[in-house]
């Protein structure tokens, strides 16, 4: 297998999705009508600042990446580029874009779930084009992280419907 991704671009785009994913939160706070609601999204705002702290430290903490054939890395980038840009993921800025100010707490964290789910699906397919041991351990680690922040969604979700 050809190794497209490296480990330090896994976890460029693991930061920038949740930064990315911090604005969003933060955009819906600031649209949003009342006190409760901006402060669910200003929480769901800092957990995303926090999983972005996480990958940019196992970032900073990881082997730097052994230079290859530079026409790979330029494949592998265009790849990520193409992937992150056209996929609705958790931080989409496309996303972002589309929220109005008429949407619900529920209607957000509905969307959040599903974009979370995205993420899942997108780290998941990440897999596919690595082909080195530890890498493929990063992406479990971040997707286990992933899982997680789902998992907080839906009990926020379900907070918030009263169920």
């Amino acid at each position: 297998m050809i190794k497209l991704v490296s480990m330090d671009e896994v976890f460029a785009m693991a930061v920038q999705i949740e930064d990315n994913a911090a604005r969003f939160y933060r955009k819906a706070a600031d649209l949003s009508n009342g006190k409760s609601s901006t402060d669910v999204f200003e929480k769901l705002a800092a957990m995303e600042d926090g999983h972005k702290q996480k990958f940019a430290a196992m970032r900073e903490a990881a082997p730097r990446p052994s230079d290859g054939p530079e026409e790979l890395e330029q494949e592998g980038a265009m790849y990520l580029e193409a992937i992150a840009s056209g996929y609705r993921v958790e931080g989409s800025p496309k996303v972002a874009e589309e929220l109005t100010g008429g949407e619900s707490v529920v209607d957000i964290l509905r969307l959040a779930t599903e974009l979370e789910k995205q993420a899942i699906l997108f780290y998941l397919g990440l897999k596919k084009v690595v082909s080195d041991a530890p890498t493929q351990q990063v992406l479990d680690d971040i997707i286990d992280e992933e899982k997680e922040h789902f998992v907080s969604l839906i009990v926020e979700l379900r907070k918030e419907e009263g169920t």
